[in-house]
């Protein structure tokens, strides 16, 4: 039954971000000067169950300054290095994709 909530849910979601209702994390840091967005998700909950595994892994590279809004959007771009002037696509993986 999980797996057929699953696949519901992945379908929403698709369904969602195509619309532009997806919720996504948007973490900004300081150090460096980047933007990272991850998503999408169903619900603004989903989003923020999610944060603290950004946080601690941005945290390990040596990020600083980390803020954190949840939003709904639909980003074109899911990391932006102002430091580096670059702009760099990380493809979008489901959110709950490894999570089972």
């Amino acid at each position: 039954m999980k797996i057929v909530w699953n696949n519901f849910k992945e379908l929403l979601i698709n369904a969602y971000q195509n619309l532009g209702l997806a919720w996504w994390v948007e973490v900004k840091t300081q150090t460096p000067n980047c933007t990272y967005y991850f998503g999408p998700f169903l619900s603004s909950a989903d989003a923020k169950v999610a944060i603290k595994g950004y946080v601690e892994d941005l945290e390990q590279e040596g990020a600083q300054g980390i803020s954190i809004d949840i939003k709904r959007c639909k980003p074109s771009v899911l990391t932006i290095a102002d430091d580096l002037g670059e702009w760099i696509d990380r493809k979008v993986k489901p959110v709950f994709s490894g999570q089972i």
